[in-house]
């Protein structure tokens, strides 16, 4: 059984940072390439980061770009979303997910989501 399970999440005051993770089992974790997203209430789901299947590859929506770092540990099976600067309107549930490729319409397998509170 694949799953996913983000650890990381919490409340922490505009300016501040919190560091997510996602953790991988079940699946060939170097085959996938591994997204964040995030919803906030009363909004769609819109994408965060992406990182391919190294390091190499990452991607970062623009509200984001300067301030958060996504990264991938292959021998932990484990994403990290360093999270800095955090803003109020980037508070939202967080999910990352596996998909074959970044700009894949649809991804494999979802997590469960970890709350991420941004006091202003």
């Amino acid at each position: 059984e694949v799953q996913l399970v983000e650890s990381g999440g919490g409340l922490v005051q505009a300016g501040g940072s919190l560091r997510l993770s996602c953790a991988a089992s079940g699946l060939t974790f170097d085959d996938y390439a591994i997204g964040w997203f995030r919803q906030a209430p009363g909004k769609g789901r819109e994408g965060v980061s992406c990182i391919g299947y190294s390091n190499l590859n990452t991607y970062y929506e623009d509200s984001v770009k300067g301030r958060f770092t996504i990264s991938r540990d292959n021998a932990k099976n484990t994403v990290y979303l360093q999270m800095n600067s955090l803003e109020p309107e980037d508070a939202a549930v967080y999910y990352c997910a596996a998909g074959p490729f970044c700009e894949a319409a649809q991804y494999d397998y979802w997590g469960q989501g970890t709350q991420v509170t941004v006091s202003s």
